[in-house]
């Protein structure tokens, strides 16, 4: 088996594919290329009026980058809901070094000292690849979603790409396109000079960037 390193990973998702695992207990990983791809327009997140509250209220704190090794083992944690992750110990080290070669990014969502929820994902150009992300209490996922749509419009984006559609992300905007289509927007969006935020917005600027790109419900 060739060893994963972050050269080959960054490639991979320039054309369009990632790795997974069949399971966190599963030391292999398989190559993954959707034929029905999930994205969030970043004009079409859907920030209910309870999470724009929410957000404004400031009840969580959000950083980026401060604790992507606790990030990634959220994500990995098992739970009643989801017994079983996709993410191994080999997705761990890979994505970790990526991060630490400025390819990956963490949202961090905390409750007081406790870090309750967050995401994290790859990004290449103006493509932000969102790979996972976990909640330990009510609204913390949203709450770090919400905030990396915000970064990304402010650090000039043009993808945000979830891989698959779940009911849940359905709710929030994300929608499904062919393989094809996905192609042709990622293509566009490597082309461009976008950048990381480094210092996380807040509440009321996350909420006010939204509503001026997208809707409320």
């Amino acid at each position: 088996m060739v060893t994963l390193t972050p050269d080959i990973l960054l490639r991979a998702y320039a054309a369009g594919i990632f790795p997974m695992a069949e399971s966190s207990d599963d030391p292999e990983l398989f190559w993954v290329d959707p034929v029905k791809r999930g994205i969030f327009p970043l004009d079409g997140f859907h920030l209910a009026h309870r999470l724009a509250r929410t957000i404004r209220s400031d009840r969580f704190t959000v950083t980026c980058d401060k604790d992507f090794p606790g990030i990634i083992r959220g994500c990995a944690e098992s739970t009643t809901d989801r017994p079983q992750t996709w993410i191994n110990d080999e997705i761990v080290r890979v994505y970790s070094a990526l991060h630490t070669q400025g390819f990956a990014h963490s949202v961090e969502v905390y409750s007081g000292d406790d870090l309750v929820g967050g995401l994290y994902g790859v990004s290449i150009g103006g493509a932000f690849f969102g790979e996972s992300m976990f909640s330990r209490i009510p609204d913390a996922s949203k709450v770090a979603l919400a905030h990396l749509v915000a970064l990304l419009i402010r650090g000039g984006y043009r993808l945000l790409d979830t891989q698959f559609v779940t009911d849940h992300l359905k709710t929030l905007g994300a929608i499904e396109i062919s393989r094809a289509r996905y192609r042709r927007l990622l293509g566009e969006a490597l082309e461009v000079p976008a950048y990381f935020p480094p210092v996380p917005l807040g509440g009321a600027e996350v909420t006010s960037v939204l509503q001026s790109k997208t809707f409320t419900s």
